[in-house]
This record gives structure tokens, sequence and C-alpha cells, in this order.
């Protein structure tokens, strides 16, 4: 089994106050602000700048028991995640899980935008945390 990637989706940014953070990516760095979504089975808020690959989501918590806002508060603001677009996510996880990839999601979950998204640890990845992101079918 191979794994097969389309490439970069986005990459995450954790921030602690997200209508700041959006203030600073539109109004100072002059990024379209494509959507803002709440993803309630990830705890967090997202923004969303740009269209197609290579989008930039700015990811704040919901919650303080969260996985980002643990994030937040050890690392502070920063990159959280990159992201790759998949074709078919069980069947990359199952190949990643047969290379002895460790997979924090042997199973995908909902995400922002309807897709169906799961995590790979840092410490595989050379110490950056992927997310695999399968995209609604148009």
């Amino acid at each position: 089994m191979s794994v097969k990637s389309k490439g970069l989706d986005h990459v995450a940014i954790a921030v602690k106050d997200l209508e700041k953070a959006i203030s600073h990516y539109r109004d100072v760095l002059g990024l379209e602000l494509a959507e803002i979504e709440e993803v309630p089975e990830q705890q967090v808020r997202t923004a969303i700048f740009g269209h197609g690959m290579g989008r930039v989501e700015l990811i704040c918590p919901t919650s303080a028991d969260t996985g980002v806002a643990r994030f937040l508060e050890k690392r502070g603001e920063g990159m959280h995640h990159i992201c790759l677009e998949v074709e078919d996510i069980e069947a990359t996880l199952a190949a990643l899980k047969a290379k002895g990839a460790p997979l924090i999601d042997e199973t995908p979950k909902p995400g922002a935008g309807g897709a169906k998204v799961a995590f790979i640890h840092p410490k595989g990845n050379h110490g950056v945390l992927v997310e695999l992101r399968q995209g609604p079918k148009p």
C-alpha cells in the first residue's frame, strides 16, 4: 500500500484571540478572509484565509481542556500543524499504520468545511503535527 497526497491543503496557526488574529492577517498582511467556522468535534473556531490549496487557517480553542488550548499554554501562539489533502483518508490511514506511523487518529473525524480529518503524531514527522484531510465530494 502506498500513501498518496494531493499536496499542502493548509498551514494551521494556533491563536489565543481569533478576532485579533483575523484583524492582523486580513488588515496588516492583506490576506482574504474566506470563512469563519466553529468545529464542535475539534473544539475550535477557525478562520480560513484564501481558497483552494495552500490556505492559512487560524485555530482558536473553544474549551480550556483541548489539545489546542494545551498547545497554546505550553508553546504560545504559532504554527500548530500542516495539513495534507488526500484522495482516500481511510486507505491512507491504513497504509500509514502498516508502515508504523504513529497515528493520533486511526479513524477519521469530522473537520472544518465538511471534511474528514485525522492526525499523525509529531514524533513520527520530525516534530511536525500533520493533519490528513479528505474534502467533501463536490
